[in-house]
Order: structure tokens, then sequence, then C-alpha cells
């Protein structure tokens, strides 16, 4: 859908850095927007040519970056569709540049796959996504804030998830974007602006399943997760948990989503029996490692509407008197 469609109310903007993201960060969020009928807008950043890809069958697409490029753009149309978001803009295409595109930064695995970091000859080279001057990227979005008018903008939270380089932009990108549109001409003020999270009693939870699943051979070829308690930036402690989205009624939406990434995420499939006793994951993937995550029972957000420092209680209150899509609901 182009950048130039019209705005609508009740709409949401995610705003991401590949391809993959928007299904493993908020595609619970995504699917039950749109199957409520509201509207919602995906961006972007990069087309993720600096990836890496699994499997035998398309490994020659790692290292050429506009094969790989292409080949995930049609991954993304693919997901898109499954989880019923029709309107995706590349932001790369809002700067209204002649063939110039914001190219993928690429990343190093750390820590066992739970952080990144730069590719350094992607940033070397000045044409990586995350060495843009941020207002330069930032407006155009900006502009089309102000278009949509989405009542929500969901990102990343200020480590972009993990870590990675491309992921902690597209969170200043979006956030200064925000700022842009409110102070534009004829200013707009996004209501809610989401990050995507875990709260770190679920995340432990879903860690014991994976490694009791893998205690009774149930997880196949991928690697349980390490016994510690250590996790990526995306774990906070559950207070600082706003939102929820319930994962079951569209949790074959987000699998099939998952599913067409095939150069980025493999061996997603559900999980329906308790594992340990507790209902800890409704599914699991992975991801190039082959470490084992969960797709949670709920989808969680923090609420940074607001300047840092406002009162937990206050951002409750704000985001019980919106009105949510069924299986959307503000944590009190």
């Amino acid at each position: 859908m182009s950048a130039s469609s019209p705005a609508a109310s009740g709409g949401l903007l995610a705003v991401h850095a590949h391809p993959d993201d928007e299904t493993l960060a908020t595609g619970s969020l995504l699917a039950t927007w749109a199957a409520a009928g509201r509207p919602v807008t995906l961006v972007t950043c990069t087309r993720g040519e600096r990836g890496e890809v699994i499997g035998e069958a398309l490994a020659g697409l790692e290292g050429d970056g506009p094969a790989l490029a292409a080949h995930r753009e049609a991954e993304l149309a693919a997901a898109t569709a499954a989880l019923g978001v029709v309107d995706r803009v590349f932001l790369d295409a809002l700067l209204g540049w002649s063939g110039g595109r914001l190219e993928d930064s690429g990343m190093a695995w750390a820590d066992e796959g739970r952080r990144a970091v730069a590719a350094p000859d992607a940033v070397a080279a000045g044409t990586a996504f995350s060495v843009r001057p941020l207002d330069e990227v930032a407006a155009p979005l900006a502009a089309l804030i102000l278009d949509r008018r989405p009542d929500v903008v969901v990102t990343y939270e200020p480590g972009g998830g993990y870590g990675h380089p491309d992921h902690v932009r597209a969170h200043e990108v979006a956030h200064r974007a925000v700022e842009l549109a409110a102070q534009a001409d004829e200013p707009y003020e996004v209501p809610v602006v989401l990050w995507a999270a875990q709260g770190l009693s679920r995340a432990r939870a879903a860690r014991r399943a994976l490694r009791s699943s893998a205690a009774d051979g149930r997880v196949g070829q991928l690697t349980a997760p390490a016994d510690d308690d250590v996790f990526a930036s995306v774990v906070v402690p559950d207070d600082d948990i706003a939102l929820e989205v319930d994962v079951l009624p569209v949790r074959d939406a987000v699998l099939a989503a998952l599913h067409a990434h095939v150069t980025q995420v493999q061996h997603a499939e559900p999980v329906d029996e308790p594992v340990g006793g507790e209902r800890a994951l409704v599914g699991r993937y992975a991801l190039s490692l082959g470490l084992a995550e969960p797709l949670l029972p709920v989808e969680q957000y923090r609420d940074a509407s607001s300047r840092p420092g406002r009162a937990r209680g206050r951002h409750a209150r704000t985001l019980a008197d919106r009105d949510w899509p069924a299986g959307v609901r503000p944590v009190a």
C-alpha cells in the first residue's frame, strides 16, 4: 500500500528494523489489531540484506545483498498477509531517494545469542541504517505519522530487544518521529507509545519449560536455553509491563508469519500441553543459532507514552481509559 493512503482513526503504527521483526516482536499485537478491523501500518527500516540465512537451500543468498533483500521483501509480504497487515512501507521509500536504500547494519552474535553487535564493515562504510543522521530518517516517518494519525506507535525498547544496532536506531527514529510530529505546524500527538517487552517471571517460566522440553526430547533439533538468569534487554521487571495481548486467538496467524520468514526462522511450532505443570509457552521456534525461543501465552509491552519518571499507576490508568481490541488489555 502506498505511503499516501488516507488517515484513519484507531490505528496502530509499528516501526521495525528488518523483515521478520514485525512478527517476532509484535506479531500478536499486529494480528489482533488487524483482526479487529482497525488500521495497521508497518514501517520496515531495512531489507535485512546483511542477515544470516538458515538452511542449505537458500544459503547462496547470504552475502549477496541485493538478492537477499529481494527475497526478504517477499518473505515480509507473505508474513504480513498472514498477520492481516496490508499497509506496508519501507522507510527509505519515504525519503524520496532516487534508487537509494537504507541498508542493514549487519550484526554478530554475542553472549550465546542473547545480544548482538554491529558488523564493523557496514558501519565503516557509512551505509548502515544505524549510522544515518537521526533527523534525516525520522522526518519522513514523522510525516507518515501526521498522515496516518495512529492511536498507537509500537517499537523496541531502548536496547533494541537484544542489542542489534538497527533495532536501537529504529527505537530512536520512532521516538524522534513522534516528537517531530508533535512539533509540526499542524501537530499531532500520538496518544500511546509502546515498547515490546517480556516480564521477568514469564521469561523465567518459559526458559524452564524449554529446558524441560529438551530434557524430555521434545525440542528436536533445537538447543535448550542456558540454565541461568541472564536475559536480553527485552526482559524487564514484571512491574514494568503495562499491556498484554492474548496470543492463542491469533497463534495460527503468528506461526504462519514465522514460517514465511524461512531464511530467518526455523522449527516454528505450537505447544499445546503444559510443560512441567505450567502453561509457560504456546509455541516455540529458533533463529539461526538453533536456540529454542518461546512463544509466550501473552505478548507484553511497556508504556512509553510520556516522559521518564511518570508514575506507574498513571500509566495503567491512561491505558485503561482507551478502547482496546478484544484480547488486548492493560495490566493494572
